[in-house]
């Protein structure tokens, strides 16, 4: 009875020995298992010794995968989490910008000029967008983008190199990211559309030839240092303390880290753009028979066909700058549609005042006014701020394309820069005093307390509109000396005009072969 009361005690000690094991994580090996059934040793004391030793070598094993896999999280952190909504958005955003170039910004500018030279306007137009688009993978992006420099970026990304699918660009938010790939895209639109602008100055009287060379020697020296200069910072991402917010500063371009405020490209493309259309004007002379002979426009239909393309593709040049589909876009959406509402009427009744009738013209140059002076401010001023902008442009503008056209004595055929120039230095410099919060603006983020739109961080209405004032003159200086350089340099190589003959005829037969209209 005493040997069977022992053996029973001992093979319940073996089975509490076993069921600790398990509860660690161990599994019983086939030989644990036959010790089990023939306990040769015979002694309670050291099988449980033994099990003890497995406990304690599986809790060892166990705490050693756990430090390892502490140390690899540290070492390789997660890769940026790409939003879905915000890529749909942006590529929606991506689509409505060509929709501006072509057909809307090709259509407006081909209804303005005559009919002889209709064809030659398109093609300008459809051929520099496939041409900067062409160049901008090349090395536009990597210039503009790739990496720090006060007044240009690196090579790092020739050729997109090292950008691919998995590749993510930081939007304005800390943790939001979009496929770099899409916002490679996106800024090409930008490119594209703002070396087409200068095509209105030169219109029915430069060589194609010249507008390509021009259009890449402009491109190189004048676009992309301004989009560098204005818009590359290292993201929010890399802003944590005041230490890093220096870095990130040193590392930015030359006006961002001044403070300018640019949301949609008021400097980089407005005004550059503008300015190199008057050197142009200045540097090519005047149209045979300015001034006159009459030089109406053709189709005043087209025209306002690409005037309402322009207004609705603006959309998705304004609210996608915002990189993602959240309150800001849609600030900038609805500041888009009220400036441009408000310039259209502050342009007819200026108009309607000054030379007795409305025109569809007016109208529709008052849209495109309005679009370019809310360009820069979309996303940073509030409503009221959205419609003294609009009504200050239409009357401006107006005012650029009569009074301030005479006063220059230049032959810019259609306006570029009575319209961009002039809107978008209103809108640049209105931008400083509308961003106030004050003023209903939303201020500036600050990325080290991760608010935006506190009081204490706008640095105050004077002293942003003098930091505006800075970049506008950057811009101005810029185009204008790189414009000049280019115009002289393409004169050499290609010459610049088309003959009294070829002009007289029109461009669309002796540069083209062909005619937009049978007759």
């Amino acid at each position: 009875m005493k040997k069977l009361l022992i053996m029973l005690l001992a093979a319940g000690a073996m089975a509490l020995g076993s069921g600790a094991a398990v509860a660690q994580g161990g599994v019983p090996s086939v030989g644990e298992s036959a010790k089990m059934e023939a306990p040769a040793k015979g002694a309670e004391a050291a099988k449980a010794d033994e099990n003890s030793v497995t406990v304690t070598e599986t809790v060892k094993v166990t705490e050693t995968l756990k430090v390892e896999e502490t140390e690899k999280k540290e070492e390789a952190p997660a890769a940026p989490k790409i939003e879905k909504a915000d890529t749909a958005f942006m590529y929606v955003a991506t689509i409505m910008v060509i929709l501006m170039t072509i057909p809307g910004l090709a259509l407006f500018y081909g209804g303005l000029v005559r009919s002889k030279n209709m064809l030659s306007v398109l093609m300008q137009v459809f051929v520099i967008f496939s041409l900067i688009s062409v160049l901008w993978v090349i090395y536009g992006y990597t210039l503009a983008f790739g990496g720090p420099g006060a007044f240009f970026g690196n090579f790092s990304k020739l050729f997109l190199s090292g950008v691919n699918a998995e590749s993510a660009a930081a939007t304005f938010s800390k943790g939001v990211y979009i496929p770099e790939l899409l916002f490679v895209a996106f800024q090409c639109t930008f490119a594209a559309i703002t070396c087409a602008l200068i095509v209105g100055a030169y219109a029915e009287r430069m060589k194609f030839s010249a507008v390509l060379l021009f259009t890449v020697i402009w491109f190189t020296f004048s676009y992309l240092p301004m989009a560098h200069m204005v818009w590359y910072w290292d993201g929010p991402d890399a802003i944590k303390d005041q230490a890093t917010l220096d870095a990130v500063v040193a590392n930015a371009g030359w006006l961002w880290a001044k403070g300018a405020l640019d949301f949609a490209g008021g400097t980089v493309v407005h005004i550059n753009a503008g300015v190199a259309g008057l050197v142009a004007a200045y540097v090519l002379g005047k149209r045979i028979g300015y001034g006159k002979e009459s030089m109406a426009p053709h189709s005043l239909t087209l025209t306002m066909v690409g005037a309402a393309l322009l207004w609705v593709g603006w959309f998705g040049f304004n609210a996608g700058s915002n990189l993602e589909a959240n309150g800001v876009a849609a600030f900038a959406f609805l500041n888009t549609l009220l400036a441009t509402a408000v310039a259209v009427l502050a342009w007819m009744f200026a108009e309607w005042m000054v030379k007795g009738k409305p025109s569809m013209l007016g109208a529709a140059s008052g849209a495109v006014a309005g679009l370019v002076a809310i360009t820069p401010a979309c996303g940073f001023v509030g409503v009221i701020g959205a419609l003294v902008i609009g009504v200050a442009a239409g009357l401006l503008c107006f005012w650029g394309v009569t009074g301030l056209k005479k006063m220059l004595n230049a032959d810019d055929a259609l306006d570029v820069f009575g319209v961009h120039g002039v809107g978008g230095i209103v809108g640049a410099l209105l931008t400083g005093v509308f961003a106030a919060p004050s003023l209903g603006g939303a201020g500036i983020c600050n990325y080290i307390t991760n608010k935006c739109g506190d009081p204490a961080d706008f640095p105050g209405i004077g002293a942003q509109v003098f930091i505006q004032f800075q970049a506008v003159l950057t811009a101005v200086i810029l185009s204008a000396v790189v414009s000049l350089v280019a115009l002289y340099l393409v004169k050499m190589i290609t010459g610049l005009r088309v003959t009294p003959e070829e002009e007289r005829e029109g461009l669309d037969t002796t540069y083209h072969g062909e005619s937009a209209y049978k007759m």
